[in-house]
């Protein structure tokens, strides 16, 4: 756990340092976060593994309240949602730092570097939401790097969201504790993308982390009425072998059901991996396997113009949305069922649609 690089002296009057929730003291003056599956145990003047959850005096504080890393409306695609108001905008941001350390990362430069809270680019719940209504959104979506260190900032964001009619995502690692995803959850999140970054032992050696607590939120999240799709990076060399395809695809199958999407998308050289992009045929391989494992909704991402971008009939076939990268090409549903066989099709395309936890 790092030292803060400068005095901490007049850190708690600064709009972005805010008291922190889910954390115990434990001895002394040292704490406890119960943050994130890492329940890291933090010195007075250090941060945690994330590096932007700071003990000061004995107390833990968040130093990225609101803290604006990158901020734009961007396609239910991008994140991707392809089950979840397809075509429409989300305000999108992040802050800075990450509960993993992936080498691979394609936004390492705000979620491995840590946050100063003396330059930082404040915005209020408040006026987050009046730009979402600005700017023609639909929702919310905290993005980036990730979006659970912004978790106290969510809990004050959400139900404003609401009030206006907005709905509230998550682009997610998924390695939040329990407690944190179900708080998410009553505070007003619909929907979480959850990136599965490939089988335990590719999860240990380049994500310093586990992945059972990941499948553990994958299917506390479904219990919880949200909705959910699965993402996995086929990085070569890491997780593009057909055996962790299958195993992947089973898993899911046994988490998330059928219906849930699962997206395998292209990886391009980021960061500190310089291993080649991910040939598109590896990409079918891990759609076919997944298919004929019984999983209904399986794209491939980061491939425009690829046919598996589309949602087909499970039934029979039919085309039912079009897509070429972030855009809609063609919708062919009539109230949620394909229009040749009635099949009904699981997307959500109106606020109010939320389940509630079984």
């Amino acid at each position: 756990m790092a030292k803060i690089p400068r005095e901490l002296e007049g850190l708690l009057e600064l709009p972005t340092v805010r008291p922190a929730l889910l954390w115990e003291k434990v001895q002394d003056s040292e704490v406890k976060c119960s943050l994130c599956e890492r329940r890291c145990q933090i010195k007075e003047g250090s941060t945690g593994f994330c590096g932007t959850r700071v003990n000061i005096g004995g107390q833990l504080y968040t130093m990225v309240y609101g803290d604006i890393s990158s901020l734009s409306a961007n396609p239910a695609e991008k994140k991707p949602f392809y089950h979840f108001y397809p075509g429409k905008l989300f305000l999108t941001a992040g802050t800075y730092g990450c509960t993993f350390r992936c080498p691979w990362c394609q936004n390492a430069s705000i979620s491995q570097v840590s946050p100063d809270p003396r330059e930082a680019n404040y915005i209020s719940p408040e006026h987050f939401v009046k730009i979402s209504l600005e700017e023609g959104c639909v929702g919310t979506s905290l993005s980036f790097n990730e979006p659970t260190l912004l978790f106290e900032y969510a809990l004050d964001l959400f139900p404003l969201a609401h009030e206006k009619g907005l709905v509230n995502t998550f682009v997610s690692n998924g390695y939040m504790t329990l407690e944190a995803l179900r708080m998410l959850r009553d505070a007003g999140l619909d929907a979480i993308n959850i990136d599965v970054k490939g089988d335990a032992q590719a999860v240990r050696k380049y994500c310093a982390a586990r992945v059972e607590p990941v499948w553990r939120n994958v299917r506390e999240a479904k219990r919880l009425g949200l909705h959910v799709e699965v993402v996995n990076l086929v990085i070569p060399g890491v997780n593009d072998r057909e055996e962790q395809f299958r195993e992947l695809a089973r898993r899911h199958l046994q988490e998330a059901g059928d219906e849930t999407p699962l997206h395998f998308t292209a990886y391009y050289p980021a960061y500190r991996f310089d291993a080649p992009p991910t040939p598109v045929a590896t990409l079918e391989r891990a759609h076919d396997v997944a298919v004929a494992e019984g999983l209904k909704f399986v794209y491939v991402g980061n491939v425009p113009g690829h046919r598996y971008e589309n949602t087909y009939c499970p039934n029979c076939g039919r085309l039912l949305i079009g897509r070429y990268g972030l855009e809609l090409i063609k919708v062919d549903l009539e109230d949620h069922r394909c229009p040749s066989c009635g099949r009904e099709i699981s997307i959500v395309t109106k606020s109010g649609t939320r389940r509630r936890a079984r």
